[in-house]
């Protein structure tokens, strides 16, 4: 049974003074003009749904100009449920809540998990590794709990290995001490990487031959030491194929970590692991990010988010809460149409805009239309304005 986002409320929150949203169980489009506060709706639907924001923001940057706090409120019901999570920001320091008691990001996660797609993806495939494996880690964080604590962990490990390479005293044996945390921890990593990617690639290539049927689309993961004999195993259900793929992981990180110490020691940089990994995306088996087009990037970047729609639906069995902010404009109108085409009807959709023209009227039809900030009051789209 599906859960879903019913009622958004925010106090002081960036633009806001109070604003009050009840939430379409199909499409609700936010149409408005710039700078009226369309992003930061769709930032806390995600705050309240992933745990955290695409922005990045310091607590403080979440409080409306001349406030010392704010809060923010999302209430999901299905699944024989009722779920109220909450995200206060008092003295430049925010906490979540799920049904009133007090919780890390985690807490909020994976109840309804969110797909945003923004302005800023569509640079996703030219833009550095980080980007790729970022989007795929912020995405597993919320499919897994688990996948999570690695992510955390593993960040922490290089940071504190980073720090010490640093050191005027950092020395291979001392180095030494640290490398099997890290490669025990990266090689989990990996591991969860490689299955999660594996899933995704199943939907992102159907999806990307929809939308461009005479090319072919590809993806494939770039471990920093070098490819695994037993890869595959990352999508067996045999733990001991697992179990193996992550001991010859380790032992590979090891072995990189040890080569590489001298330069390490001169960098003060760890330079091995799934910190250096690459995410390939090829169209006709070319690079993308240094042969694709415009067009064929932006077609890469929409079957990428098609497929972790799918992919949530495959892992917890309901669709997720799809976020669009900003994307219609720059698409065109057949990227569009393939788009909403793939999710119309099956997946709660929150869309912002500045300009309905974007839309069908087969669409506007069965959305809920709400403006946002000034403009004229009465109808869009045979949708009366939401208050």
């Amino acid at each position: 049974m599906a859960i879903f986002a019913r009622d958004l409320s925010v106090r002081s929150y960036r633009n806001f003074e109070r604003y009050d949203l009840a939430l379409d169980e199909g499409v609700t489009v936010l149409v408005g003009r710039n700078a009226q506060g369309k992003t930061n709706l769709v930032e806390a639907l995600q705050l309240l749904t992933a745990g955290q924001s695409f922005r990045k923001p310091s607590p403080a940057e979440l409080v409306q100009t001349g406030e010392e706090g704010c809060s923010l409120s999302l209430r999901l019901e299905g699944d024989g449920r009722v779920l109220d999570h909450e995200l206060v920001v008092a003295s430049a320091r925010r906490s979540f809540r799920r049904n009133g008691k007090k919780c890390t990001a985690s807490g909020v996660r994976g109840a309804l998990p969110s797909v945003l797609f923004c302005p800023d993806d569509l640079d996703m495939v030219k833009r550095s590794a980080s980007v790729r494996r970022g989007a795929l880690d912020s995405f597993g964080m919320q499919m897994s709990e688990r996948y999570a604590q690695l992510v955390s962990a593993y960040e922490r490990t290089v940071e504190q290995r980073n720090n010490l390479l640093k050191e005027r005293f950092c020395t291979r044996d001392l180095l030494a001490a640290w490398n099997e945390s890290i490669a025990s921890t990266g090689a989990s990593l990996l591991v969860h990487r490689l299955a999660l990617l594996a899933r995704i690639r199943a939907h992102f290539v159907r999806a990307y031959a929809s939308i461009a049927p005479h090319e072919v689309a590809d993806m494939a993961y770039q471990p920093s030491i070098g490819d695994l004999e037993h890869a595959g195993a990352a999508t067996s259900a045999d733990e001991a194929a697992r179990a193996a793929l992550r001991l010859e992981a380790q032992e590979r990180f090891l072995a990189c970590l040890e080569e590489r110490a001298d330069e390490e020691l001169r960098r003060g940089l760890t330079l091995s692991g799934p910190h250096r990994d690459e995410i390939l995306l090829t169209v006709d088996g070319r690079d993308a990010r240094h042969f694709a087009s415009q067009g064929q990037q932006r077609s890469l970047v929409l079957a990428w988010k098609v497929a972790e729609v799918e992919v949530t639906r495959d892992i917890l069995g309901r669709p997720p809460l799809l976020l669009l902010d900003d994307v219609m404009s720059e698409l065109d109108a057949h990227r569009r149409e393939a788009f909403l085409g793939f999710i119309a009807g099956e997946v709660q959709t929150v869309i912002t805009t500045t300009n309905l023209g974007y839309f069908s009227d087969e669409i506007l039809s069965r959305a809920k239309v709400v403006r946002v900030g000034d403009g004229d009051d009465g109808v869009e789209g045979g949708v009366a304005r939401e208050t």
